[in-house]
């Protein structure tokens, strides 16, 4: 409600009066705001500045890396001009003191190419195989009359003995290269190239450097003789990803990297992108370079993200601006204090005058001994004296000793200064219970006050108030489940050592740890068999550290150990070890036994970073990095994994708009009945039509898409689409093929996959008896009860169960005799390696046997041979897919197929 008091100032408020306020503001306004632009214009520069110099340093980090890894194929070469014929053994011995995997990151293998006659084919590869490779083939066969195989690749890895063999020579790419190097006697960087080791879910660019080795280890001068005395090439395989994310995530983690083949901006040059830029391609900076090497060009493009610029904001252009339209506004209000300064001193004297009295206080009133005249009716509440006796109780007695000359000193202090308020003093006083109760108080002499004539002791009780902190400072800081830290206590704990760290040079660790499998146990056994686990989890991990070390739950299964003093990275690996040996046991939890394991991720401070938030994301990092290599182990934080992490994410977002934007469609391999040669039925592949990638095939996404969880979503446009195109070929006039569409172990256990089922073979139509399901073999690991019942129940639609992948791990024999299968499919690993590997033979013969006792019928999958269809016609096999009838045909494609094959057999 406003008074006649508040009338002046609504009047000096009108413009006659307060112009000079206005014109002020207004001039303070236009002076702010051209600062503001000032300290934008310099924010601009300086991160521009840095920009360039991060793009700079990583074209240099990059040559030098290059020419590095050119003195290694230099070494590799001078090896043959030493000792003129190096064994295999010698090789190997070679490449391990080298130690490219410690030294060399990047490299995939340094191996030895060999010039071989068409006379020498035949005792080169004896040779080679007696040497243990007894699969080895050059590969492919050429007209000659050279052949240039990959005779020695390490290290010896897997993937590195796929390469074993490959005549490079054939291919234009590699050819290239290999004549310029033979010819010019240099070494030389080939095109863009994908390995020949890669798998197929990799989709990697990659390229060799070619050194040329001559026979006698002289480069003969004319390039004639260099043509005639080349004895091969020694090499290395470089996948562009490891080469390059280890210098991205050092020198600019979070600027867009690319790098094109040969100069030329376009998707089929690509070598590297690191993926960190926006999806609509937008970017404040960008800068190209050329980088030169081995008869080679490539494009640097560098491009800010918005994780740079976000880095690079500087918080002072929004100071200056907020600073300066509130000295503005402040310079206003000063006039307009000089104008009613009186007013506004009322104002504010009415808003901070407050008087309060605390009803927990005890009132006491001494005389000039401290003897107790007077004590406030609160005291028989508070304390549980009766006020009126207070004359008779020794006041000494009731106070504790050592706090007694506290209270004494007070006394005498106010004694001193008459009215004054003496500064509070702490006391422990005992109440008529016994016990000691927690008060403050302050001493103010009135001797000469009417009506008090003493010393006057308020006295507070801060008993309840402790008791109710001290309860607070529990819910606030600790985990209730545990008693651990929780979140906010640890993260105070961390900046602590974060601090000590950077002002010492002393190493820290922090360890991020989830328990492996809680999920399951939480949904099996309970939440109350959970909390007992997370409860018995927490009190090992405490046994695990030493006292001044820090352990936390964060939320869920969650835990962190922080190691305040520690002397490297090898001391951290220890007690993370101790942790996984601690926690690999097996508890009883609702009389059920379980077995606990855990995955920990481990950043090094200050290695790492002097940031509390980077190094939580760091160990969160190793930690989801250590449960891809298998869980129950760990992982250090490398800068690589922030260039993963990164394109991981991305790659889910466009996963999830790839969805949204409906970019998916099937792609049909059709199944050939091998009596008949017929096709009887087609597979479904799920595609998508990447916007920068093209046709991605699912092998590539399929993870992440479990991961995500969009598989679910996925699974079902797939089967919808496939139900869709069956009633498609019924139109066109192919009535009795099947279709056949695969899905997941993550897929058919969901809760809402057989509602699903049943859902879309409804609202399409389809006739069930055309669906085929493929299960892979690992779903008969799953819990036998569920499984049948699933299994039965599918089977009770009508629709066709296929075990897909059969023979690889473990397979219960006594499932497959249970459960209502129809087919089972040979895993396509053992049939290319038909009819070279007589170990591959004999499991597809056995498990052709095995599914006629078992009554299934065996389809075979990825056939491209006549041998291997000889093989299987003869085994037994009924039916067979693969590249030797047919590549995935998209639908338009099928239907021509299926015309053609009606007019003449598929083989001939």
């Amino acid at each position: 409600m406003m008074t006649k008091k508040d009338l002046p100032l609504r009047q000096l408020l009108k413009l006659r009066n307060s112009w000079i306020a206005w014109v002020v503001f207004l001039v303070s306004v236009v002076a702010t705001v051209l600062l503001w632009q000032v300290s934008i214009r310099l924010v601009e520069d300086r991160t521009e500045a840095r920009f360039r110099t991060q793009s700079l340093q990583l074209k240099t980090a990059i040559e030098e890396r290059l020419l590095n890894y050119e003195q290694v194929l230099a070494g590799s070469a001078g090896l043959f001009a030493v000792t003129g014929k190096v064994t295999r053994d010698q090789w190997k011995e070679y490449v391990d003191n080298v130690d490219i995997n410690r030294y060399y990151p990047g490299i995939e293998g340094i191996g030895f190419v060999e010039r071989i006659g068409v006379r020498e084919m035949a005792d080169h590869i004896a040779s080679v195989r007696a040497e243990g490779l007894y699969n080895y083939l050059v590969k492919p066969l050429g007209t000659g009359p050279y052949y240039y195989p990959m005779v020695y690749l390490e290290p010896g890895t897997e993937r590195n003995r796929k390469a074993l063999g490959y005549d490079a020579f054939s291919d234009p790419i590699h050819r290239t290269a290999m004549e310029q190097a033979r010819d010019d006697a240099i070494p030389t960087v080939t095109g863009k190239v994908v390995l020949v080791q890669e798998s197929v879910a990799e989709d990697q660019a990659g390229f060799l450097m070619y050194y040329p080795v001559f026979q006698g280890g002289e480069i003969p001068e004319i390039r004639a003789e260099r043509r005639m005395m080349l004895a091969g090439y020694v090499f290395s395989a470089f996948r562009m990803n490891n080469l390059i994310d280890g210098i991205v995530g050092l020198i600019s983690p979070f600027l867009d990297v690319r790098i094109y083949d040969s100069g030329v901006v376009a998707r089929d040059t690509l070598m590297y992108g690191s993926n960190l830029g926006s999806l609509d391609n937008e970017f404040s900076f960008e800068m190209s370079q050329t980088i030169r090497h081995g008869g080679r060009e490539w494009l640097l493009q560098t491009r800010s993200t918005p994780a740079f610029d976000y880095l690079a904001a500087d918080p002072r252009p929004p100071i200056v601006l907020g600073s300066g339209l509130a000295i503005s506004l402040l310079l206003w209000l000063f006039v307009l204090a000089l104008i009613r300064s009186r007013l506004i001193a009322q104002v504010s004297a009415g808003r901070y005058r407050a008087i309060t009295e605390g009803a927990a206080n005890v009132t006491l009133v001494m005389d000039r001994r401290g003897r107790p005249l007077y004590a406030s009716p609160s005291s028989r509440d508070i304390l549980g004296f009766d006020p009126d006796k207070v004359e008779a109780l020794e006041f000494e007695k009731l106070v504790h000793m050592d706090d007694w000359s506290h209270l004494q000193r007070g006394f005498e202090e106010s004694m001193a200064s008459p009215g004054k308020q003496m500064p509070v003093v702490r006391a422990r006083v005992r109440d008529a219970d016994g016990q000691w109760r927690d008060m403050e108080g302050t001493f103010t002499a009135m001797l000469s006050v009417p009506g008090v004539n003493g010393v006057v002791l308020s006295l507070r009780d801060l008993t309840q108030l402790k008791a109710a902190q001290s309860e607070l400072h529990r819910l606030a800081f600790y985990d209730p489940l545990t008693g651990l830290a929780n979140r906010q206590l640890f993260r105070d704990r961390l900046n602590h050592v974060v601090r000590r760290s950077r002002r010492s040079g002393e190493a820290a660790a922090l360890m991020f740890l989830d328990l492996d499998g809680f999920k399951r146990i939480n949904d099996t056994l309970g939440h109350d068999a959970g909390d007992e686990l997370l409860r018995q989890v927490a009190q090992w991990l405490e046994g695990c550290v030493r006292e001044e070390d820090s352990v936390a739950r964060l939320g869920g299964d969650e835990f962190v150990v922080l190691l305040s003093r520690i002397s490297g990275s090898e001391a951290a690996g220890k007690v993370a070890e101790n942790i996984l040996r601690r926690l690999c046991q097996r508890i009883r939890l609702n009389d059920h036994e379980v077995g606990v394991t855990v995955s920990i991720g481990i950043t090094m401070i200050p290695h790492d970073s002097e940031d509390a938030g980077a190094l939580m994301k760091y160990a969160d990092l190793a930690m989801y990095r250590a449960k891809e290599l298998g869980r129950n182990t760990y992982q250090f934080f490398t800068p690589a994994m922030n260039i993963q992490a990164a394109r991981r994410l991305l790659q889910q977002e466009e996963l999830a708009t790839a969805l949204d934007g409906d970019r998916f469609v099937l792609h049909y391999q059709p199944k050939v009945d091998l009596a008949t040669q017929r096709v009887i039925g087609v597979e479904a592949f799920l595609r998508w039509h990447h916007p920068e990638k093209g046709l991605v095939s699912a092998q590539q996404f399929i993870t992440l898409a479990e991961e995500t969880g969009l598989i679910i979503r996925l699974g079902e446009l797939a089967l919808r689409q496939a139900c869709i195109q069956v009633q498609a070929l019924e139109r066109a006039g192919f009535e009795s093929l099947k279709m056949a569409v695969n899905f997941s172990v993550r897929q058919l256990t969901d809760s809402g996959f057989l509602d699903m089922i049943r859902r879309v073979i409804t609202e399409t139509g389809v006739s069930p008896e055309r669906l085929e399901l493929e299960m892979p073999a690992e779903l008969l690991n799953e819990d036998p009860r569920m499984l049948r019942e699933l299994l039965v129940s599918l089977n009770d639609l009508g629709v066709c169960l296929i075990l897909d992948d059969f023979g690889t791990g473990s397979c219960s024999l006594v499932a497959l005799q249970q459960l209502p299968l129809d087919v089972i499919k040979i895993d396509h690993r053992f049939i290319r390696d038909i009819p070279y590997n007589v170990s591959a033979t004999d499991v597809a013969s056995a498990v052709i046997a095995l599914a006629h006792k078992l009554h299934l019928t065996v389809v075979a999958e990825g056939v491209e041979t006549l041998q291997q269809l000889t093989f299987l016609k003869s085994a037994g096999c009924a039916q067979c897919q693969g590249n030797l009838f047919s590549y995935p045909l998209d639908e338009d494609a099928l239907i021509g197929f299926l015309i053609r094959q009606y007019e003449k057999p598929l083989i001939s």
